[in-house]
């Protein structure tokens, strides 16, 4: 008798996803042909630029004088210190205010505590030439700082050559600063777009003492020069 099930169909076989390579025509390549590796070269690092010495900005120049008076008080004293100043400097100096109180001397914050003048030119050129001459145009090396400024005292105006003592003034000592810069500076105190001085372009100690050697004629001594003296 004939089954009542129904006849089972045969099962297909499915196709494999991965295409089988074609045979190429062309003879393959042996390895012979091959291109050599070639082995990667560092690139040398790019040197600093050297600085020529014929460059004008990077000459130094004296830029200022600032002679000042630290009296620690105002009134009397410090209207006859002025009046000093002016007939030394020949030019009309400001007030020195004090920037904090302090009880013990006596000092107010804002209030004036000394005066100060700001040479520059040949003016301050003329100044320093004869302050220095109280110093017999020898300064310690100390006396200069790194940025290139080199400052001294002088402790009676009276041993500036061409200065008569006054009596009704009196006598007074100041602090001599001479400032050395190189032309570019201005990008520094300008108001708008202000920079920084790069280092390599701010003018060093050994610079400042063969400018001063130079120009004003200083002699300047090391620790060991004056032990022997």
């Amino acid at each position: 008798m004939p089954s009542d099930k129904p006849e089972e169909k045969p099962k297909r076989k499915r196709r494999s996803t991965t295409a089988k390579p074609k045979p190429s025509s062309k003879p393959a390549k042996a390895k012979t042909d091959a291109k050599p590796k070639t082995k990667r070269v560092a690139k040398p690092k790019p040197s600093k630029p050297k600085l020529k010495k014929d460059n004008m900005m990077r000459k130094p120049f004296i830029s200022k004088v600032v002679v000042n008076m630290s009296l620690g008080s105002g009134g009397e004293i410090l209207a006859k210190a002025k009046t000093v100043l002016e007939s030394l400097t020949e030019q009309k100096p400001v007030d020195v205010l004090a920037k904090s109180h302090n009880r013990d001397f006596g000092l107010r914050k804002g209030g004036p505590m000394g005066c100060k003048v700001t040479l520059r030119g040949q003016k301050a050129i003329d100044f320093a030439k004869r302050a220095l001459d109280v110093k017999d145009n020898q300064l310690p090396i100390s006396s200069v700082d790194h940025g290139g400024n080199v400052s001294f005292g002088i402790s009676e105006h009276i041993q500036i050559p061409g200065t008569k003592y006054d009596p009704d003034l009196g006598i007074f000592g100041m602090d001599v600063c001479i400032c050395t810069e190189r032309p570019g500076y201005r990008i520094n105190r300008r108001r708008r777009t202000r920079r920084r001085i790069p280092q390599r372009h701010r003018v060093t100690k050994e610079a400042s003492v063969e400018l001063l050697t130079r120009e004003l004629g200083v002699k300047f001594t090391r620790p060991e020069e004056e032990e022997e003296e």
